[in-house]
């Protein structure tokens, strides 16, 4: 559940270096972004917020579209809550809403992404040296 600001708007949250404005929606469920980078090389930073920090990993190639398709996803150091709303001229965000734990062990996580559009089930596997990516084949 999002609170509003009695304008009808989230409360404005400070510039980031003075690049962009934001607006922050405070929630009681945890965030995730999916940011859209250009730059070294085209790929996509998944981060989900938990125990006070965004747990993250790039996506080479995205978000898997099908439960066919499953997609590398490197794990990258956790980044500060600030990066749920950052954007530059070089990173935009794709989606952002909140996410669910629907199970996890030690070596794999399935959640659902609740964002702009849709929800979306997926599944974080770890591997032997990295992680992948796949889409739940029974959906929400």
């Amino acid at each position: 559940m999002f609170v509003r600001h009695a304008q009808g708007r989230p409360p404005r949250i400070a510039d980031h270096g003075g690049r962009c404005s934001y607006y922050r929606l405070v929630t009681t469920r945890p965030a995730f972004v999916l940011h859209d980078h250009r730059r070294p090389r085209p790929h996509f930073d998944l981060r989900l917020e938990e125990d006070g920090v965004l747990r993250s990993w790039a996506l080479p190639k995205g978000l898997p579209t099908n439960s066919r398709d499953n997609r590398l996803a490197v794990a990258v150091p956790d980044h500060d809550l600030d990066h749920l709303t950052y954007t530059d001229e070089d990173k935009f965000i794709a989606d952002t809403g909140w996410w669910e734990e629907i199970d996890r062990n030690d070596r794999r996580l399935v959640f659902t992404l609740h964002g702009r559009r849709d929800a979306v089930r997926y599944a974080l596997i770890q591997t032997s040296t990295d992680w992948l990516l796949h889409r739940i084949k029974d959906q929400p």
